[in-house]
């Protein structure tokens, strides 16, 4: 029997025993403790830096959504209505307006940051 088929045939439990076994022998038994504290903190390390970036994300995601940036909250037909969404949530009165003053009110109103 080839080595490789031997390889296929073990299981995954099999493997945890065989892992923990050369950890044993490379660590020794009074090590091995020592070595699971380690690889426990980093483990929770790990978790506690995900869940901060969690946090972060879904903080930023609040403020996007809260902030007055422009947004188009969906598709829109024509240019004219997306310069008139735009316009709206930047606070700018489209009414009456041409197209062309609309995007000079819009730049002027981005340039100086809200």
């Amino acid at each position: 029997m080839p080595l490789s088929d031997l390889f296929l045939n073990i299981a995954g439990s099999e493997w945890a025993i065989i892992i923990l076994l050369a950890l044993v022998l490379i660590f020794g038994a009074k090590r091995l403790p020592q070595f699971s504290r380690t690889i426990g903190k980093a483990v929770g390390e790990y978790e506690s830096a995900r869940q901060r970036f969690q946090q972060e994300m879904q903080q930023a995601s609040e403020e996007a959504k809260t902030s007055s940036m422009p947004r188009i909250t969906g598709p829109v037909a024509t240019e004219r209505e997306k310069l008139e969404k735009i316009a709206t949530s930047l606070g700018i009165d489209h009414a009456g307006k041409s197209d062309q003053e609309l995007r000079s009110l819009i730049s002027q109103r981005m340039s100086l940051g809200f």
